[in-house]
């Protein structure tokens, strides 16, 4: 059996008798994952690329190419892996994957690793501003109706695809459906997926093993709202010295306030792990 069907079943993927060109488009990707440098930390993989060059390849990603999609690890995001295998799955099939954590990366350069900060948030307003051009169709599965009116009236030069699906689409299987069938159907150059993780993960992953899906889907979290502004990002000085998890808690402390909290303990037995496997190998 050939390497791209069997990592395209490793990944929870169906395999038909049609699905050449997606096993081509399986192997390249792979081939692209070995030139690049990729080192996991924390139990999470990350792509030591810098902000440019992740830019550069998303520009060249062909729009026609079988669907594949990046995903952003934060703190909340590694703690949750580590316990939940389907996670993990989901993080597995990511083209690529990229740290959206100042501490995550902090804790890297204790180990003396090179961690490039690539934040969701980030790289939509980049793709927004250098790379998204008139006239190119853009897919959004959005959290709420105002981010898609406000990213119409924003864009007014692209050709947007909307879905807003029902609170809860995590455990309503027809729900989630919907999003992937819409998203296949569309076939945009790219698509964002912004209703937070889990479900952005599971829709991408779906998509990724999808016959017909095409395009780059990328998991932004709020990075939209952030774009248009229903939501507010922390100021620059508070980006750059790590306190923007700060900014969202004072923000939104009834949602925010547990995640952060139990993070922590987590992260630091994560961390500890990480310690004691450094010490086991050079030992």
């Amino acid at each position: 059996m050939p390497r791209a069907v069997v990592d395209r079943e490793l990944l929870g993927c169906p395999i038909s008798g049609g699905s050449a060109m997606a096993a081509i488009d399986t192997a390249l990707s792979l081939k692209e994952r070995l030139v690049a440098r990729r080192c996991f930390f924390l139990g999470a993989p990350f792509d030591l690329m810098s902000r440019s060059t992740v830019l550069r390849l998303l520009e060249d990603n062909p729009p026609e190419r079988s669907f594949r999609y990046v995903v952003t690890p934060n703190v909340d995001y590694v703690v949750r892996m580590s316990r939940d295998a389907e996670l993990r799955r989901y993080v597995a099939g990511a083209w690529l994957s990229l740290c959206d954590s100042r501490p995550i990366r902090t804790l890297a350069r204790l180990m003396s690793i090179r961690l490039p900060l690539v934040t969701g948030s980030d790289l939509t307003a980049d793709l927004f501003r250098s790379v998204v051009s008139a006239g190119d169709a853009v897919t959004i599965v959005a959290a709420n109706e105002e981010v898609v009116v406000r990213m119409r009236s924003a864009y007014p030069q692209l050709t947007f695809h909307a879905i807003v699906p029902p609170y809860g689409v995590r455990s309503n299987p027809e729900a989630l459906q919907a999003c992937v069938e819409f998203v296949a159907q569309a076939r945009s150059r790219f698509v964002f997926l912004a209703i937070g993780s889990p479900q952005s993960d599971m829709i991408a992953h779906q998509l990724s093993c999808h016959p017909h899906a095409t395009g780059l889907g990328l998991n932004v979290g709020a990075g939209l709202e952030f774009l248009v502004g229903t939501k507010r990002r922390a100021p620059i000085w508070m980006q750059r010295s790590g306190l923007e998890w700060a900014h969202r808690l004072l923000r939104d402390p009834k949602r925010l306030w547990r995640r952060y909290v139990f993070s922590v303990i987590p992260l630091a037995k994560l961390f500890s792990h990480e310690l004691l496997g450094r010490s086991a190998r050079h030992g």
